[in-house]
């Protein structure tokens, strides 16, 4: 038999290289992709999974890299966007070219991948997508606008998504990361599991991986994670 088909979209060196490792482990064949595939051929030889350029921005991009996985490995059951982009400055100082960018990349992106997802798994009946969101998909703070206003979007249309589709059997999640990711910022590994400030992206993997997993009579639409020292 086939294996099931994983496509992680955003797959940079923290989170989303956690997340194709651990649905790798799982027995998942994964897709892994970014603008520039050029930074995945390490990833993908490591899970031996493959890697496919994409810009997450242009929907053509994106059905084509979701058709070329269907090709290459089989219907995806499960799809995880994991881009964003961040500038900050305050409302008075941030260039409106860099605004729209950030929402394209952080929340337009995330509905082409929706899309792009859910054509290829209502007709299956089955799926899961989930959404990674941050802290700033609930508040937004002084110069942060440019990574709020894309978290409140895709956050909304993981809600919209899921009452949808949920009786069509698609599963859609919205993960909001309330902290810092190791590996994601300066000063902290890529995996730091006895570091109670930062979440360790393995971990979050493994929340991710249980959402995919979860029976149909209990599914979370939502769920936050936190380091336990994370003030909230």
């Amino acid at each position: 038999m086939s294996k099931p088909v994983a496509v992680v979209v955003g797959a940079g060196p923290g989170l989303g290289a956690a997340l194709a490792h651990r649905f790798a482990a799982a027995g998942m064949a994964v897709a892994v992709a970014r603008r520039n595939a050029d930074k995945l051929g390490g990833l993908a030889a490591e899970i031996g999974g493959k890697a496919y350029a994409c810009d997450a921005t242009d929907a053509g991009a994106v059905e084509d890299m979701f058709a070329a996985v269907t090709s290459d490995l089989g219907t995806p059951v499960l799809a995880v966007y994991n881009a964003g982009a961040y500038r900050p400055g305050g409302i008075l100082d941030i260039d409106p070219r860099d605004f729209e960018d950030c929402w394209r990349i952080g929340c337009l992106g995330g509905l082409h991948v929706g899309q792009a997802a859910l054509r290829r798994m209502v007709p299956t009946g089955a799926g899961t997508i989930i959404y990674t969101g941050a802290t700033a998909s609930l508040r937004g703070s002084a110069g942060f606008v440019n990574l709020a206003m894309p978290k409140f979007g895709l956050r909304a249309l993981a809600q919209s998504m899921a009452r949808e589709f949920a009786p069509k059997g698609i599963h859609v999640a919205h993960a909001i990361i309330d902290g810092q990711i190791a590996g994601e910022r300066p000063g902290y590994r890529a995996d730091e599991r006895g570091n109670d400030a930062v979440l360790a992206p393995s971990a979050i993997a493994e929340a991710y991986l249980n959402l995919h997993e979860q029976p149909r009579s209990a599914w979370t639409q939502e769920l936050d994670l936190r380091p336990c020292l994370e003030k909230f």
